[in-house]
């Protein structure tokens, strides 16, 4: 289960490739190849994070996407807000007729809303790619382990 849309995933997924030499220019062929994320899909999220600020673009042979800024200073909010897949928690109406108790539900739901919401802006692009390092060494054969 996932709390993320797919366009949220497949914009982290392609931000992170990116992030891994952020000087470097990178194609969405070459980005999408390393993902494996369908490529007329992933032009469409680069656009949308081009237009965010997120990335930059440049066209020719040599070009390609690369992160317009540092990776510690992409919040992951950013990144979701810019291809419209925002964290939202699901919640329906309950069985229960009392009105106190769904009005406290929702109060609830409300408030874990605003504290995901202001997480998601501390939590930033560096510290996803060292999570995405962490687990990889952590898998790989040798068992070692990245700490901060």
């Amino acid at each position: 289960m996932s709390l993320l849309r797919r366009s949220g995933q497949q914009a982290l997924q392609a931000l992170l490739e990116l992030a891994e030499a952020p000087q470097q220019w990178r194609s969405v062929n070459q980005i999408a190849a390393a993902q494996d994320l369908p490529a007329p899909m992933l032009e469409q999220l680069l656009l949308q994070l081009r237009r965010a600020g997120l990335v930059e673009a440049r066209r020719g042979r040599l070009g390609g996407y690369r992160l317009q800024r540092e990776p510690a200073k992409i919040a992951v909010a950013e990144v979701l807000s810019a291809v419209g897949a925002e964290i939202a928690l699901i919640h329906g109406e309950t069985e229960e007729p009392n009105l106190a108790e769904q009005q406290v539900l929702r109060s609830m739901a409300r408030r874990l809303q605003r504290a995901m919401e202001r997480e998601l802006m501390q939590f930033n692009l560096e510290e996803l790619l060292f999570d995405l390092r962490s687990c990889r060494e952590s898998l790989s054969g040798t068992g070692g382990l990245m700490l901060g």
